[in-house]
């Protein structure tokens, strides 16, 4: 079942919302703050989340901004083309006008959740890794690297988030769908045999431990 987090503070619009996903068959989660959804999503993964931008504790753009990797459909009042197109190339998948038809908002989230999930971005360049998702290639240092499932989907992550540490936990979970055979105590190792990979292809260690808590890369 697909997990969708509703990102809204106006109670009503969100139980609409959540009245047509729960109907439509989907699971769903509730944010009420930018706040919330961040302590959401630093333990959860959800497969599409539905982002107002006008809200307190931390502003919807904030909240697009720590959600790399995850697609999100901006549901707003704001009209103008402006701030669409600036929050479409921030890393939105679509962006739907309030106040909203039913319809509409049903098509686009089976649309958008049929076609895999729409990564944000399908070419991802990180220092001197290149990654893309439509091929499911990595470059690193200019030389093809031939990586595992799981291996691909860690670097993926550490990707869309680099820079910033993502903890065993959360590297675990997010990861999950396209590699269950990953375990706690697998991590390690396919997290090793990347690093190996992609020293050999460009010189230098990417990936970095963080004692105690998880990895993150090293730009």
């Amino acid at each position: 079942m697909k997990r969708i987090l509703i990102v809204d503070d106006d109670v009503n619009v969100g139980n609409l919302i959540e009245e047509l996903l729960t109907r439509e068959g989907y699971a769903v989660a509730r944010a009420y703050s930018g706040t919330e959804a961040v302590m959401y999503l630093s333990s959860h993964t959800p497969d599409l989340i539905l982002l107002d931008l006008m809200l307190p504790g931390m502003s919807g753009e904030d909240v697009l901004a720590r959600a790399r990797g995850i697609p999100a459909i901006v549901v707003s009042a704001r009209a103008d083309v402006e701030s669409k197109i600036s929050l479409l190339y921030g890393g939105a998948v679509d962006y739907i006008t309030k106040p909203f038809d039913t319809g509409e908002l049903s098509a686009r989230v089976a649309v958008r959740l049929r076609s895999g999930g729409g990564e944000a971005r399908d070419v991802i360049r990180v220092g001197g890794l290149t990654l893309d998702a439509a091929s499911r290639s990595v470059e690193a240092g200019g030389a093809r690297v031939r990586l595992t499932r799981t291996e691909y989907a860690i670097l993926r992550l550490l990707m869309a988030n680099a820079g910033q540490v993502i903890t065993k936990t959360q590297l675990l979970d997010r990861i999950s769908n396209d590699t269950p055979d990953c375990t706690e105590s697998s991590l390690k190792t396919h997290v090793s045999h990347l690093r190996t990979k992609l020293k050999a292809a460009c010189g230098r260690d990417l990936v970095e431990s963080v004692w105690g808590i998880g990895y993150k890369l090293d730009l």
